[in-house]
């Protein structure tokens, strides 16, 4: 019964998730359901106890970096590089490869280092103005920003930044370039299989003469450039390679200003207590802020009359889109908090065990747990806190390596946590301006792909013994 409470609030998640309704009001309902199903006296104290002190935590953390990349896509919206740039692709690649010039500049974000969700901010002006003059239709925008963005540069590629390449670094000893070889092949196995798709879902398209979209019914379409003369390409790109450089600086650099932990009084007078801040776990977050108020600036200062006469307008919808997508995904957040301290959270985990192959066990437990509570990251750091002893243990009896242990675990958190609860989707088709009636489809497409991979990656291991 424990287990079908649960299955049933995801299911209820991504029901009303699929038809439109609010996940900020949905999140909560859904999971104090389950907690009122299993232990009603708890529901009171699951509610202020765990799923506010989650949902507070994520915008604690978080808020800033979704304010901020709203801010500096919209001001590269206004300025006219966005536009400028999209023409400057569509030269050098052609109007036929629109998708793949999408899928770079997200995947080139990301492996800087770029924040995914700032990604989507960022770069949807541009696929946008790309997919529009290509006349390609706008509803196949997310799965293109899924494939460069949240895909393969997000855990599968070695080096990545991505906190889903991270999190297993602590668990078994290794380091982000974990399996070299394992994730470039899988990379290049997601980047084919995916860019393959998307040309398909385009003819496709193009043979039913389905075009961009009729104007009078889409929605946070990128607006129109008021001021001239378009910036050249190259300074338009600009504040895109400042935001790349400046990450990569920054967060290197803050170990060193911070050391790994940092702390100050709040105040001389009274006995306030000081104010302790982690360096290590928050210091990507600054860098991230960082680099984004880098880039805001150098677009002011590069395009200030085109971007002040529209600044009031377009930063009050840059800030309601940020608020509606931090809201979002903090509320996914609290509800995956929620499910994973139920009772029947713990029958999937146990449930998950019975599989006898270690590599297997691991990637179908980690990708199994994403997808419940709704987060890579999430997924992956329960399923490795709750069982990477027994991951390592049977890895170890095997002859595996832990960095294949490492890579299968990354690869595998980014794979069916995209269902339609997840937070990045529902910020990717907030962000774009659509629903998961239109898009989403072609996004599931994207995550069995991914999905797929992590199962290449570990046939490959077995058949040719290759790290």
């Amino acid at each position: 019964m424990s287990l079908l409470i649960v299955l049933a609030a995801l299911a209820f998640l991504m029901v009303v998730a699929y038809r439109g309704y609010s996940v900020i009001l949905f999140a909560p309902i859904a999971a104090l359901g389950a907690v009122l199903l299993t232990d009603p006296s708890l529901v009171a104290p699951m509610f202020t106890g765990l799923f506010m002190d989650k949902m507070a935590g994520f915008l604690k953390l978080y808020f800033p970096v979704f304010l901020l990349g709203a801010l500096f896509g919209k001001l590269i919206e206004l300025s006219g590089f966005s536009r400028s740039i999209v023409g400057a692709a569509i030269r050098l690649f052609g109007p036929q490869r629109t998708m793949l010039s999408i899928v770079l500049v997200s995947g080139l974000l990301t492996y800087g280092g770029v924040s995914l969700f700032v990604v989507v901010f960022a770069v949807y002006p541009f696929a946008a103005e790309m997919f529009r003059q290509s006349n390609i239709p706008k509803r196949l925008i997310p799965a293109t920003l899924g494939v460069g963005g949240f895909s393969f540069t997000m855990d599968a590629l070695p080096g990545t930044p991505q906190i889903q390449n991270i999190i297993p670094t602590t668990f078994f000893g290794t380091d982000t370039w974990a399996a070299p070889v394992l994730g470039t092949l899988g990379s290049i196995f997601v980047l084919a299989v995916g860019m393959a798709y998307l040309e398909w879902r385009r003819a496709v398209a193009a043979r039913n003469g389905e075009g961009y979209g009729d104007p009078a019914t889409l929605v946070n379409e990128p607006v129109a450039f008021v001021g001239g003369k378009l910036a050249h390409a190259g300074i338009a790109v600009l504040p895109l390679v400042l935001v790349f450089v400046s990450n990569k600086l920054f967060t290197l650099g803050m170990p060193h200003w911070y050391g790994g932990e940092h702390s100050f009084v709040p105040s001389i007078m009274g006995t306030a207590a000081p104010v302790v801040q982690d360096v290590a776990k928050i210091g990507a977050i600054w860098a991230v802020v960082g680099a984004l108020l880098v880039g805001i600036t150098s677009v002011l200062v590069l395009a200030w009359r085109p971007v002040v006469a529209q600044f009031a307008e377009g930063s009050k919808a840059a800030i309601n889109g940020a608020v509606l997508a931090a809201m979002n995904t903090a509320s996914e957040y609290g509800f995956g908090a929620v499910i994973a301290a139920l009772p029947g959270f713990m029958v999937v985990a146990n449930a998950l065990g019975s599989i006898k192959d270690p590599l297997l066990h691991e990637a179908v437990t980690v990708t199994g747990l994403a997808g419940v509570t709704g987060s890579a990251s999430g997924g992956m750091s329960i399923a490795l806190a709750a069982m990477s002893e027994t991951f390592i243990a049977n890895a170890q009896a095997a002859g595996n390596p832990m960095e294949v242990l490492h890579r299968v675990a990354a690869m595998a958190s980014g794979g069916m946590d995209s269902l339609p609860h997840n937070g990045a989707v529902i910020t990717l088709l907030m962000v774009t301006g659509l629903t998961h009636r239109q898009a989403y489809k072609d996004i599931f497409a994207v995550t069995l792909i991914k999905t797929l991979a992590v199962f290449v990656v570990i046939g490959i291991y077995y058949a040719t013994g290759w790290v």
